[in-house]
């Protein structure tokens, strides 16, 4: 199982992405955590923007088409998506995710 991180500076974006990757089985679960304030390098200066974390859900093997379904849908120029392995994962859920993505 993976957990991918992407920010949104809006709560409607960060929505409307949780819901378009969970309907299309790209994932299984999407958290959309309240506003937080972000600090970033982008064109040459340091900014500060208030914005929206997701906790996307999903699998390996969607990976791949989740990736380019948050860049064509996502509004940031370089969208932050980062994948993480999780290490442990109990079996109920694990196998709810597996059986999501898989129909």
């Amino acid at each position: 199982m993976l957990i991918v991180f992407t920010t949104t500076p809006t709560e409607e974006e960060a929505d409307t992405l949780a819901k378009g990757v969970v309907g299309s089985k790209l994932a299984a679960c999407v958290q959309v955590l309240p506003k937080m304030k972000s600090h970033y390098f982008w064109k040459g200066e340091v900014v500060s923007e208030s914005e929206h974390l997701l906790l996307i859900k999903t699998s390996d093997e969607k990976y791949e088409a989740l990736e380019a379904y948050l860049i064509g849908n996502h509004s940031y120029d370089v969208p932050e998506i980062v994948a993480v392995e999780a290490e442990k994962v109990s079996e109920g859920y694990l196998g709810w995710l597996e059986g999501y993505l898989a129909k």
